[in-house]
């Protein structure tokens, strides 16, 4: 039987990875999945700040793609698993390619068979996972349409975790508020 899924939900430097870190503190044996990818220096300062937050017995697992099958070949001795995050999993996925013009159907049948692995990885594990992602549709519509895709296939990949989503919490100043 799988554990629980949770989807901590909220806007930048809402506290959503930090919140995520409380929960996990009674557990011994935890697997934090990294999807950043250190491209510049303001990124590499992130990561390194994000890793100085965790504790050292926690493994960590850095996937920028992929991250059903990444876990799914490691997480069975831990107790707790948290995706840190949807959302550069999402811009991993969109922005992968070099071609000028994306085929943004593509990416999003792509974005959604991670979404689809990553709950089914946890479908057939005994884990507790926790997944992290921006919610990207309070703001203004952007004015690329790259963005707007983004966004688009952003928030539909939350919509379907929130769905199979055992709880989802929506982080606001720091402060989690319980949606489902």
């Amino acid at each position: 039987m799988s554990g629980k899924l949770t989807l901590i939900l909220g806007g930048a430097r809402s506290g959503k990875s930090r919140y995520a870190l409380e929960l996990v503190q009674r557990y011994d044996r935890v697997l934090f999945v990294a999807t950043a990818q250190p491209l510049d220096d303001e990124m590499k300062i992130r990561i390194a700040n994000h890793k100085a937050e965790r504790p050292p017995q926690w493994r960590t697992l850095e996937t920028p793609l992929e991250v059903g099958r990444a876990i799914a070949k490691v997480a069975k001795p831990f107790d707790v698993v948290i995706v840190d995050c949807l959302t550069l999993l999402a811009n991993n996925v969109v922005f992968s390619g070099s071609e000028e013009e994306p085929d943004w159907s593509a990416r999003g049948i792509q974005l959604d068979l991670e979404v689809a692995n990553i709950i089914g990885t946890h479908q057939q594990g005994t884990a507790d996972m926790i997944v992290v992602s921006n919610e990207v549709g309070l703001g203004i519509v952007p004015v690329y349409a790259s963005a707007r895709h983004y966004r688009d296939m952003l928030g539909w990949a939350n919509q379907t975790l929130a769905a199979a989503a055992d709880e989802v919490l929506f982080m606001v100043a720091g402060l989690p508020m319980k949606v489902k």
